[in-house]
This record gives structure tokens, C-alpha cells and sequence, in this order.
């Protein structure tokens, strides 16, 4: 992975966290798929709680020159926004469990991520 991958994959995992969002797994599956590089998935609690954390994703990669080629279910319970080498899909825990996208990709390389759990947050 090369190192402006890594941080963009790391500053969508913090917003995700930031946003109380659960469950944060990021695939490298460039070896198991041609769709994409890398896969970020998570969870929020209800379909709000996954717009809102899709809301924040975009803000916090903007300084980083980052925009969407396509976003997804914005007023549902998964939300997937394609940033061509990077496809996140956010979705409510029932939905989660029930497509499973990891199990799709039980070959691809699990990326650690770097979450700073001690930021604080204003409001």
C-alpha cells in the first residue's frame, strides 16, 4: 500500500470513530477483486447514525483534494460512497450480518488502520 493510500484509508477510519461508528474494517483486496483497491466497511446504529458518519467521511477527506465518484443510499441503511480505489460501504448491524461483504473477501489482506481513540471531539 502506498503511503497516500494509507492515509487517506486511516484519516476515513478516524472520521468513522469520530462519528461513533462501529466495527471498522478496511480490506486491501487488490489481489481478489478488479472492482476496487481497497474496501472500507462499518457500521452505525440506525440509518441516520450511517448518513450522518458518510456526512463526516466527506468533510474530512475534502482537505485531501478527495471527492466521490458516486454515493449510494443516502437516505438509507447502507450507504456506499466510491472514491474508485477506495469503496466504503456503511450500513446498519442487520444489514451487515446479512450480506456479509467480508466473507466475499475472505482471501483479502485485513489493513491496520491507525484510530486515535484519545481525540477529543468538539460537541
Amino acid at each position: 500500500m502506498n503511503d497516500s493510500n494509507e492515509k487517506i484509508l486511516n484519516v476515513i477510519a478516524q472520521a468513522i470513530f469520530d462519528k461513533k461508528g462501529s466495527n471498522i474494517l478496511a480490506l486491501d483486496v487488490r489481489d481478489v477483486s478488479t472492482l476496487t483497491d481497497y474496501f472500507v466497511i462499518a457500521e452505525g446504529t440506525v440509518d441516520r447514525h450511517v448518513t450522518s458518519i458518510a456526512s463526516t467521511i466527506l468533510d474530512a477527506v475534502k482537505p485531501l483534494g478527495l471527492t466521490p465518484l458516486h454515493v449510494e443510499g443516502k437516505d438509507g441503511e447502507w450507504v456506499i460512497i466510491d472514491f474508485g480505489d477506495i469503496l466504503i460501504h456503511l450500513f446498519v448491524p442487520e444489514l451487515r450480518e446479512k450480506y456479509a461483504l467480508e466473507s466475499l473477501f475472505g482471501k483479502a489482506r485485513i489493513v491496520d488502520l491507525v484510530i486515535d481513540s484519545s481525540r477529543k471531539i468538539p460537541g
